[in-house]
């Protein structure tokens, strides 16, 4: 019998660093599944990327104004899963404020004109989109639709569906940080154990910079992390963030970082998101959604859910 191997492979797509890393006994197996995942990470940053031009994304926001357009099942069941993310963040979480980033120059480090964040507010709303069946359009010129909020979350369920298919049990999908764990450590002197992950310390410093704020054990399921430190300026001594606000346009400030544990990882990367903008009330509707997680204040107080 072959003996039990991990194998860890690493690529770049939608904008970050990635792995897969699986035990396994048969390399040949591992190889050709990894192989089928990674291209299967691409196939959807392709398909959803807003910067791809060609992506049904694309084709969408260049039509806004205009004629609906029709799309297929897959995208139609993300645009329902955006809409119930929509209910249930009472429309904090809205995929058509993407505009707004239109008015934040992060490379500047420069703070937005209010007479542009008024002029693009009109163009955030959900509840605006003209939705029948397979159809859908965007009522007003310069509407978008933006599937950044879960799309690495998406690619990493999907990726590790492949994997299951492929008859791999033991593996971790980590996409620029949002993961998902297709089974415990398969490795023998492991005896099951979960993965274990670092969780970036939201303020890194010397003289230890790249610590971890903590290690969390997932053995099953996603991992996602929001957070005010992976794009933002300081200006006056004030951190702003590209998370921002779909009703004021201006960025979120109480936390400066959520992690989330669910049974998957599109849900974990939405609900931390979600978390993000709902300010102090993000851990009492976490504890509403039976989530478990790991919040940062911007006083650096770490606050974990109740475990169970």
């Amino acid at each position: 019998m072959s003996r039990w191997r991990t194998l860890r492979f690493d690529f770049t797509a939608m904008a970050c660093p990635c792995s897969l890393q699986m035990d396994g006994q048969d390399e040949r197996v591992l190889r050709q599944a990894a192989a089928l995942a990674i291209k299967e990470v691409r196939r959807i940053e392709k398909k959803f990327s807003r910067y791809s031009a060609g992506s049904i994304i694309s084709r969408i926001n260049q039509s806004a104004g205009m004629q609906a357009l029709e799309v297929d099942a897959e995208t139609s069941g993300l645009l329902d899963f955006a809409h119930a993310l929509w209910l249930q963040s009472d429309g904090l979480f809205d995929i058509t404020s993407g505009v707004l980033r239109r008015a934040w120059d992060f490379k500047k480090a420069s703070l937005p004109q209010p007479s542009a964040l008024q002029a693009l507010l009109p163009l955030v709303g959900w509840q605006q989109l003209e939705r029948s069946g397979n159809r859908l359009r965007l009522p007003h010129p310069g509407m978008e639709l933006d599937m950044g909020g879960f799309g690495k979350e998406y690619a990493a369920d999907c990726a590790a569906a492949l994997l299951r298919k492929q008859g791999v049990v033991h593996a971790l999908v980590n996409l620029g940080g949002d993961l998902h764990a297709l089974g415990a450590r398969g490795l023998p002197a492991l005896k099951a154990a979960p993965w274990q992950i670092d969780i970036q310390h939201p303020r890194p410093h010397a003289p230890t910079p790249h610590a971890a704020l903590a290690q969390l054990a997932l053995a099953r399921g996603g991992l996602a992390t929001s957070g005010d430190y992976e794009r933002f300026f300081i200006a006056d001594g004030r951190r702003y963030c590209h998370i921002l606000h779909p009703h004021t346009g201006w960025p979120v400030t109480h936390w400066q970082s959520v992690s989330v544990l669910s049974s998957n990882t599109t849900t974990a990367g939405a609900l931390a998101t979600i978390a993000m903008l709902k300010g102090p009330d993000a851990l009492a509707w976490l504890d509403r959604q039976g989530a478990r997680y790991l919040a940062v204040q911007q006083d650096a107080k770490v606050l974990r859910s109740h475990p169970g």
